[in-house]
């Protein structure tokens, strides 16, 4: 069984802002570009509304420093 939950992205998203992450910029949409010192930039292709899965949150968190405990 996986560590991760399902979450809404906004949760998401606010967890990755308070480990660090700085929002650099957003289109139109819901793709938001992401920025850390020390980090590549990653871009967040979720509304707020919707649910991240299991998967996809171990896939966030590969390139973003995240941890089950975070969101």
């Amino acid at each position: 069984m996986s560590p991760w939950g399902s979450k809404k992205a906004r949760v998401v998203l606010a967890a990755l802002l308070r480990v660090g992450w700085q929002l650099k910029r957003q289109s139109g949409g819901s793709h938001r570009v992401l920025g850390r010192v020390g980090w590549p930039d990653f871009v967040f292709p979720f509304h707020d509304d919707e649910e991240v899965g299991p998967r996809m949150l171990a896939r966030i968190a590969r390139p973003t420093g995240l941890r089950p405990e975070d969101p």
